[in-house]
């Protein structure tokens, strides 16, 4: 039974989702909804039972002191609110939580059961995939949906993608069935460096969750540590010959692929930002952040690789949920496989 005793009436809500594990690579989805969360100092109002979807010997409890008295935390998913103030207010309702172990449709539908009692009008759900990207240009971030209208409307790219997918694809299917309007936006990290966190692909969602509900978010110290996640990863690269000769081939591809966005549109958008960031209050703009580990280049990569153009779908477009290799529910996320 849901009960929602406690949280006022919402204005215009979005839910925004992100689930630790298969769908989270190098924590950047995860990360941008505690970023929401701690920005706007959320309110935790409800968490799904843990006995109901999560296996114990894949997602372990903890246990932890309290002025000397042993607490337990469960691995579990939970929701808060937070309100976003301005001369258009709006709330958000943030879900947090770790990809279940089990029971995926009693899952999305008691999640559903939520968003419908708070009349939220859209779902966004965040996902960060491994891709061949380089780390030196920016994230690469997709908009999927599985509605036709929706992606006519907010510029998106509408799923084709077919394969196995994680609870991200199950989650937007399930608001499709329900008549929900949903979106799924995907970073791409780069596969060569996936060590959590990844500042920079989790300041990119935040970024382009910005556009697409026109919101303005503060990012706090989240430039500061792109940046020194980029610089820490150059010198790291620097370091080792076969690494920067493998990124330098990654960002010739990149360029070249880019090459035709280099105009309208895409230049509109960056000014756009420019100027809602010139605001003090609002914090610097984004950039990128702070040191990783490589993965080994020659077999380390499980995931499908990137059709060009296309964005992670999860689902659809790239999913993300296509497994990366070694991927498991615990975190530290290995993306998937297609882009949209």
């Amino acid at each position: 039974m849901i009960e929602l005793e406690g949280v006022p009436e919402l204005i215009d809500p979005v839910m925004v989702a992100a689930f630790e594990g298969w769908n989270d690579a190098g924590d950047a989805a995860s990360g941008a909804v505690a970023h929401l969360d701690r920005e706007w100092k959320g309110e935790v109002f409800a968490a799904l039972d843990a006995e109901d979807y999560y296996d114990f010997q894949v997602n372990r409890p903890t246990v932890w002191l309290d002025n000397g008295v042993r607490k337990i935390t469960w691995p579990t998913t939970r929701l808060s609110v937070v309100r976003i103030g301005g001369a258009k207010p709006r709330d958000l309702v943030l879900v947090r939580g770790i990809e279940p172990s089990m029971r995926w449709r009693s899952f999305c539908n008691e999640i559903l059961g939520f968003a419908h009692e708070l009349g939220v009008e859209m779902v966004v759900i965040l996902g960060a995939l491994l891709g061949d990207t380089p780390h030196t240009r920016p994230v690469p971030v997709s908009g999927v949906t599985s509605d036709a209208d929706l992606a006519r409307t907010m510029d998106l790219e509408e799923t084709k993608y077919e394969g196995p997918t994680g609870i991200v694809g199950i989650l937007q299917e399930a608001c499709t069935h329900a008549g929900v309007p949903a979106v799924s936006l995907w970073a791409a990290v780069p596969h060569y460096v996936s060590q959590p966190p990844n500042p920079k692909a989790t300041l990119a969602l935040l970024n382009r969750l910005e556009d697409l509900i026109d919101i303005r978010i503060p990012l706090g110290e989240l430039p500061e540590d792109a940046r020194a996640w980029q610089l820490g990863v150059d010198q790291l690269a620097a370091e080792d010959s076969e690494v920067a000769e493998y990124v330098q081939t990654l960002e010739e591809a990149r360029d070249t692929a880019d090459l035709p966005e280099a105009s309208g549109d895409a230049i509109a958008r960056e000014f756009e930002r420019y100027l809602r960031r010139r605001d003090p209050a609002a914090g610097p703009a984004a950039e990128p952040g702070d040191g990783s580990y490589f993965r080994d280049l020659s077999g380390g990569r499980p995931q499908p690789k990137p059709k060009q153009g296309e964005a992670p779908d999860q689902d659809g477009p790239p999913d993300p949920d296509a497994p990366a290799e070694g991927a498991e529910g615990d975190g530290a996320g290995e993306g998937d496989g297609e882009t949209p």
